[in-house]
């Protein structure tokens, strides 16, 4: 993948995750806070835990910190897949999000 492929698909990637959280706080009472510095985003929970994802341009890559560890994730030309194979992106961040907040949350 070209830099400017993983660009494209990282950036729609953050720009899905800041929708969901808009979506979670129209349909929930989940309060999440999430917050966007360049590529990476932050997403604080009523009890103050967080997760961030951040943007890895040189390993094409995105990180997610959660209280579950952090992990690593690579386009496979479809969806975000964990390096490790721990799962895809979007579904580990319902994952987790859900538990860091209590109640079902779906990104």
């Amino acid at each position: 993948m070209t830099d400017s492929e993983y660009l494209d698909q990282a950036e729609a990637l953050l720009r899905s995750i800041e929708a969901a959280c808009d979506r979670i706080n129209d349909d929930t009472d989940a309060d999440l806070d999430n917050q966007r510095v360049g590529g990476m985003i932050t997403i604080t929970f009523a009890n103050r835990s967080q997760i961030i994802i951040n943007l890895q341009k040189p390993l094409q890559e995105v990180w997610m910190a959660a209280k579950a560890g952090g992990f690593h994730y690579r386009f496979d030309g479809q969806q975000w897949l964990d390096t490790k194979g721990q799962g895809e992106f979007l579904s580990n961040l319902s994952d987790f999000a859900s538990e860091q907040s209590g109640q079902t949350l779906r990104f």
